[in-house]
């Protein structure tokens, strides 16, 4: 008899052994595969949190809080579904190309990123400097498109798809700042021991969340690269909820304290555009379900 696909893994063969050895009900082992899953997950969202470097065991271990064997069989058993990867020379553990052909499967699934496409790609050309559309994913920010202007040294301060706990970047900051106070302070509390070592501290990211709320935007004056600046405005949708926050990087000199006034009105200005649009997308579908 072939065995069944999904035992064939060694997070399912533990499992299975841990349900053998204590003689589980069936609701018990029902629980014990959700809880199983639920940690797949959070490892995949650590992995994401390492890019193209990707994570050591050890980081893993440590972002979880789970055992280093538990861990490990949860690496092996996403590398084997192919949602997971090795690097053959580092040893490091990586998001594998499953996800990505996924999320293939739902284009449309970031209406925000549709809307704004344009108008980003008018900031940039507006400004000269590279402009990002950042969404928030639970815990973290992710950039999800980049374009850049005609400025001929360009700050391509992070890539697409590029995950980071919020805060960490001035994106992720705006973000912050746009929740209700109570949920931003959650959220802060949660990524704590998630912060990444050279980057700020949660002290630092608190004192810029509570400016960017007075500013109504986020300003860095140390940007993600020595010598760089990069500032962040709140897009949102038709209900007035912050959806994304629209980002530009540049060169120190060309993003100074007297340039403020004149990038954050071209910014919020674009922001207004993308609003518009997720409104009118708002309106239409709500008028096809009545």
């Amino acid at each position: 008899m072939k065995q069944s696909r999904h035992l064939k893994h060694p997070l399912a063969q533990s499992a299975a052994a841990d349900r053998n050895r204590s003689g589980g009900t069936a609701h018990e082992e029902e629980t014990g595969n959700v809880r199983v899953i639920s940690r797949a997950f959070d490892v995949l969202r650590i992995l994401a949190l390492g890019g193209e470097q990707g994570m050591r065991l050890t980081d893993v271990v440590a972002h979880s809080g789970l055992s280093r064997p538990t861990v490990h069989r949860i690496l092996q058993t996403l590398i084997a579904e192919g949602v997971g990867e090795q690097d053959a020379g580092t040893r490091r553990y990586r998001v594998g190309p499953e996800i990505g052909l996924l999320g293939l499967s739902r284009p449309a699934q970031f209406p925000v990123r549709a809307a704004a496409e344009p108008h980003l790609t008018a900031l940039a050309n507006e400004l000269g400097d590279t402009a990002f559309l950042t969404i928030r994913a639970g815990w973290d920010s992710v950039a999800i498109e980049r374009k850049t202007g005609s400025y001929p040294i360009k700050v391509l301060a992070i890539d697409v798809g590029v995950r980071r706990p919020l805060g960490v970047g001035i994106a992720g900051v705006m973000l912050l700042a746009s929740l209700p106070h109570a949920e931003a302070d959650y959220i802060c509390t949660m990524n704590a021991t998630r912060l990444p070592a050279d980057g700020p501290s949660m002290d630092t990211i608190v004192a810029r969340v509570a400016t960017a709320r007075r500013n109504g935007y986020a300003y860095a004056e140390i940007g993600v690269m020595q010598g760089t600046r990069a500032l962040s405005v709140p897009v949102f949708d038709g209900d007035g909820t912050a959806v994304a926050a629209m980002t530009v990087a540049a060169l120190a000199d060309r993003l100074a304290e007297a340039e403020l006034p004149r990038f954050v009105d071209a910014m919020r200005g674009k922001a207004a555009l993308v609003t518009q649009r997720l409104t009118e997308v708002q309106r239409a579908k709500r008028a096809r379900t009545r």
